[in-house]
C-alpha cells in the first residue's frame, strides 16, 4: 500500500514538474523551487511516518511462560535492531521480569497476560530476574536473553 501511494505522489510531482518547466514566464524558478521544496517534504514524510518502516509491523513475538520458579522458555535469542514483543503468561502466582542492563521491567499479573515490547540496541548476553517475590525459589527464576547481529 505504501509502494502505491509513493508511486502515485512521484507520478504526480513528475507531471507538475513537466508543467512547470513548459512554462516561460518570470514565475518559472519560483515554481520550480516551491515544487522543490514540496518534493523534498514529501520524502521526508514519508521517511519518517511511524508506520512508514515493516519494523513495526513485523515486530517479533516471542511467548513465554512464567511459573514456579522459571520462565519458559529459559532463553531466547534475538537479533540487535530487531523489534521484539515478550508475550507473557503467568497461571500460578503474580510475577515480574527485569532486565536491569537494558533498562526493561514488566509485571505479570496471575491469569493474565502482558506484553513488553522492546527494540534491542547492544548485542550481548542479558539476564532477566523476576521481579516479584514469588517463593522461596524466586532468586533463582532468570531469563537470558542473547542478542546477536
Amino acid at each position: 500500500m505504501q509502494k502505491k501511494k509513493a508511486d502515485f505522489l512521484l507520478s504526480d510531482f513528475l507531471v507538475i514538474l513537466g508543467w512547470i518547466l513548459n512554462k516561460k514566464d518570470r514565475f518559472m524558478k519560483l515554481r520550480l523551487c516551491t515544487c522543490l521544496l514540496l518534493a523534498v517534504f514529501i520524502v521526508v514524510a514519508f521517511a519518517l511516518h511511524p508506520n512508514s518502516g515493516s519494523a513495526q509491523a513485523s515486530a517479533r513475538r516471542i511467548e513465554i511462560t512464567a511459573k514456579r520458579f522459571a520462565y519458559l522458555p529459559a532463553e531466547i535469542t534475538v537479533k540487535k535492531g530487531e523489534p521484539v514483543v515478550l508475550v507473557m503468561h503467568s497461571g500460578d502466582v503474580a510475577h515480574g521480569i527485569e532486565f536491569k542492563e537494558l533498562g526493561l521491567s514488566k509485571e505479570i499479573e496471575k491469569n493474565k497476560t502482558s506484553e513488553l515490547a522492546f527494540t534491542p540496541t547492544k548485542t550481548g548476553d542479558f539476564v532477566g530476574h523476576c521481579s516479584r517475590f514469588c517463593g522461596s525459589g524466586h532468586g533463582s527464576m532468570i531469563l537470558t536473553l542473547h542478542v546477536t547481529e
